[in-house]
């Protein structure tokens, strides 16, 4: 990829209240920001002598990050726009703008009739964030359907195409996320197939299939359903400041995990792959007798005790206590370290 000759300007400003940027809704700000609506403004913008020794955050609609302190470096939004179908037949390549809001390219790709998406409707966010968290809920994450990631490489200062394998996709990881100063992502190449089995096998989603009276499902069917769920187990962050799940599910080996379970034979696991079993961290943090405990204004959901919650005035360093206090707790009852989620600032 190559910049066109004449890059459009974005205009840097100072001093900026980041609090209306992320979904904890905490107070932050950000030394310099930007918006960045055309990819290829890119290059003009971080060769700037005031950007140049800065450290840089892209930042979509910060739904998996909390900030701890103000950034002292340049906050880019992310906001360039475009959904387009390179190629199509039994599957289609489709490229997305990372600006491009997840849950609404993934009810896109339902009206076109592509599938494979729907366990991940409702995820919040945008397009270029998904790649970053390898996102997945229901038993589904989005490595899947990942063909390639485009992205600005600071490093070789040069716009670079990552195709699936060098993403290093991990669970809930990637290059992306264990490199963040090197890779801006712009767009996101997906294979979507217009024909695939259905993945129903995570607990709850044949359930609200049965409820819904719905015997031969269908990819939109799907994708209700798990919008019922997670409408039902998991504050709005529309209304609630939260970053949905706080912690992993930890995997362990499958030794360590069985001895658990004869401990603790109601502990829900998972197979994870070949010789590991993932766990559930929102039993543990149950048993651990957080679920519902209010510290100030930060929170645990009383429905879903994976989910911390800003109630309104909450700083992130007071999110950051509570979630240390969740994972020294565990720590000392079951000798497992949750590792938090989102990005911590």
């Amino acid at each position: 990829m190559h910049a066109p000759s004449s890059p459009v300007t974005c205009f840097i400003l100072r001093d900026v209240p980041l609090e209306s940027h992320n979904t904890f809704r905490v107070p932050a700000r950000a030394a310099r920001y930007a918006e960045l609506r055309v990819a290829t403004s890119l290059p003009e913008l971080l060769s700037r002598r005031e950007l140049k020794s800065m450290p840089v955050l892209a930042l979509g609609e910060g739904s998996n990050l909390l900030f701890t302190r103000d950034f002292d470096g340049l906050v880019l939004h992310v906001a360039n726009s475009g959904v387009h179908v390179l190629k199509d037949g039994a599957s289609a390549r489709v490229r997305v703008a990372a600006g491009e809001n997840w849950d609404g390219f993934v009810r896109w790709s339902l009206e076109q009739g592509f599938c494979g998406l729907e366990n991940l409707t409702l995820i919040p966010g945008t397009v270029g964030a998904a790649p970053i968290q390898n996102i997945g809920a229901y038993g589904v994450e989005v490595r899947e359907f990942i063909a390639a990631v485009e992205a600005w490489d600071r490093k070789r200062q040069e716009f670079v195409q990552l195709d699936n394998a060098d993403c290093a996709f991990g669970y809930r990881d990637s290059v992306f996320k264990r490199d963040p100063q090197r890779f801006i992502i712009t767009a996101v190449d997906f294979d979507l197939p217009r024909d695939r089995p259905l993945r129903l096998g995570y607990a709850g989603v044949q359930g609200e299939l049965e409820a819904m009276g719905v015997r031969d499902p269908k990819p939109g069917d799907v994708s209700l359903a798990v919008e019922t769920l997670r409408r039902r187990k998991l504050p709005d962050p529309a209304i609630t400041g939260n970053a949905g799940s706080f912690f992993k599910n930890p995997v362990l080996p499958e030794t360590r995990a069985a001895d658990l379970l004869r401990a603790y034979p109601k502990l829900p696991t998972y197979h994870s792959s070949e010789g590991s079993t993932k766990i559930s961290a929102a039993w543990l943090i149950e048993t651990c007798g957080f679920k519902g405990v209010r510290d100030g204004d930060a929170g645990v959901s009383d429905k879903h005790s994976l989910v911390l919650i800003n109630y309104g005035h909450a700083t992130g360093a007071e999110v950051w206590a509570l979630a240390l206090r969740i994972r020294d707790a565990v720590a000392a009852r079951f000798g497992i370290s949750l590792e938090p989620e989102p990005i911590i600032l």
